[in-house]
């Protein structure tokens, strides 16, 4: 398994995390509803731990 960096995740790490297919992760990022990412140079996405629990955050039920 890869190494995990404290203030970066991979969209692997996301979709595991989350429990969802990548396809999933891309029609939210599609529909502007998955958390901030950046493109590398290469071309790969890294979501910053930080946008990830503040996405989590907004998607808590106040019911």
């Amino acid at each position: 398994m890869a190494q995990r960096s404290g203030n970066w995740m991979t969209v692997a790490e996301f979709c595991e995390e989350m429990g969802i297919a990548r396809t999933t992760f891309d029609d939210w990022r599609a529909k502007q509803r998955a958390p901030k990412a950046i493109r590398l140079p290469n071309g790969s996405l890294r979501i910053r731990r930080t946008d990830f629990e503040t996405w989590l955050d907004t998607l808590e039920d106040a019911a």
